[in-house]
């Protein structure tokens, strides 16, 4: 028994060797560092000066709950002189980080006081006006004021008069197009298909040359027709234009429709609901690329639309690709329209023979005593309207393009006022802006297609 108890305690003591004691534990002072060495390490920074200080505080010991900092979104102004923004238009964007949370349109830098000045004006003098507001498709403009005009005076066009209306209109329609669908791939990146287009461009606005002498700025078409009829050769010459654009149009959708960065930058971006574009009184593209079929010239046809046989084009998402390659289609409908056209162009007179509001030909002019005193009368004091007013829409490249105008008896329209085309799809801006990036905003705007001369007036 005794050899058993010695064995226990030589093996306690051998386990008792194996740990190692330090003195310093078992003494109950510690070592501290000086405090005026570790003072001037103390703040946010490891050499505080008064000014570090005065804007961070460290709260080290836990008792007090450290001030919660807030970050304030960023208010910028997009434009008025971007080169995004397609003219002079100020949007206030208030961001947080890039995605853009309001959108405030601000316009009014090109103001004109067109309406105002319409009412100084006797209607021939009026025509003009028209030119000026969407400057990128004019005689669509010019057809609109015509057919109010002609309402109010309750006189009928000739057939080539409507026919040379219509592939005036269509001819402007493809020009106002090819300038946005390249303005829309220029504003995703791509630049090559904007140089394309424009010289398309450049040759239509040779046939608008030749159709008037005038360019841009056309005032061709007038109440009761047109001002002179188009020279001999100048359907074959746009044959000839049209059967090529369609291959320009086949290099541009080959390029950029299928480009995967062109659809990342385009496809989602400012989607809009059918019940939305509605209520939001969109018309032309952005309520077609929505889904909804409305198109004036199917709908309620004017100027012999019903004679030709085309397709109203309609998307489905309402998204800046949908509205993309929605104008694509319509370029390739109005170059239908414009083969119809020349097929069909009838014989006879290119306005109406109501010598109390057209004018004479030169030629009748200078033979003439009473067509000399018709032309001096027509262009001094116009011609007398009935009372009456009349709401006239047609369909304008950018939409539904309204004239409310009011005549009282004299030379001189008593009330006019526009409903431009790209005013209300700028309203939506505010709607469509919101939850999308910085980036976006240049292809929305491309896409809605705005012209600030048709949105100041």
């Amino acid at each position: 028994m005794l050899n058993l108890q010695n064995k226990r305690v030589v093996s306690l003591v051998r386990q008792a060797r194996q740990f190692t004691v330090y003195a310093p534990l078992q003494e109950y002072k510690r070592w501290y560092p000086d405090e005026t060495f570790i003072k001037q390490f103390s703040g946010s920074v490891m050499y505080p000066t008064p000014e570090t200080n005065k804007y961070y505080r460290i709260i080290s010991h836990g008792k007090l709950w450290p001030v919660e900092r807030k970050l304030q979104n960023m208010i910028i102004n997009f434009g008025p002189q971007h080169p995004a923004a397609h003219g002079v238009l100020r949007l206030i964007l208030e961001l947080d980080g890039e995605t853009v949370v309001r959108a405030d349109p601000h316009i009014g830098f090109l103001h004109r006081a067109t309406e105002k000045l319409m009412e100084h004006k006797h209607y021939n003098q009026n025509l003009p006006f028209m030119d000026r507001l969407d400057y990128v498709s004019t005689l669509a403009n010019e057809q609109c004021f015509c057919i109010a005009v002609e309402k109010l005076l309750n006189i009928e066009v000739p057939p080539r008069g409507k026919a040379i209306r219509v592939l005036c209109a269509e001819l402007s329609r493809i020009a106002n197009h090819l300038l946005n669908v390249s303005g829309t791939i220029l504003d995703a990146g791509g630049i090559t298909p904007f140089f394309w287009m424009c010289e398309e461009r450049e040759k239509l606005y040779e046939m608008f040359e030749r159709l008037c002498g005038a360019r841009i700025h056309c005032c061709y078409l007038r109440p009761g027709g047109v001002s002179q009829d188009i020279p001999i050769g100048y359907l074959d010459d746009v044959y000839e234009l049209c059967s090529k654009l369609g291959n320009r149009l086949d290099e541009t959708d080959d390029l950029a429709t299928k480009n995967r960065l062109f659809y990342a930058r385009c496809a989602g971006i400012g989607e809009v609901k059918a019940h939305d574009a509605m209520s939001m009184g969109l018309t032309g593209c952005m309520l077609r690329a929505c889904g909804v079929k409305w198109d004036l010239r199917i709908c309620m046809p004017y100027d012999g639309y019903d004679l030709y046989d085309f397709d109203g084009v309609v998307g489905t998402f309402g998204d800046t690709y949908d509205r993309y390659l929605l104008r694509f289609e319509e370029m390739r409908q109005s170059l239908r329209i414009i083969n119809q056209v020349i097929d069909t162009m009838p014989e006879g007179e290119f306005k109406t023979d109501d010598s109390k509001v057209c004018f004479p030909s030169r030629k009748e002019m200078k033979t003439s005593m009473e067509s000399l005193i018709h032309h001096f009368k027509l262009c001094s004091e116009g011609y007398p309207v009935p009372p009456g007013f009349t709401y006239t829409a047609t369909e304008a490249p950018k939409g539904e393009l309204g004239i409310y105008m009011v005549a009282d008896g004299s030379s001189i329209p008593y009330r006019v006022h526009l409903r431009p085309c790209s005013f209300t799809s700028l309203m939506g801006m505010s709607v469509i802006g919101p939850r999308l990036m910085l980036a976006d905003i240049g292809v929305l705007l491309a896409s809605i297609d705005v012209v600030f001369g048709d949105i100041d007036r």
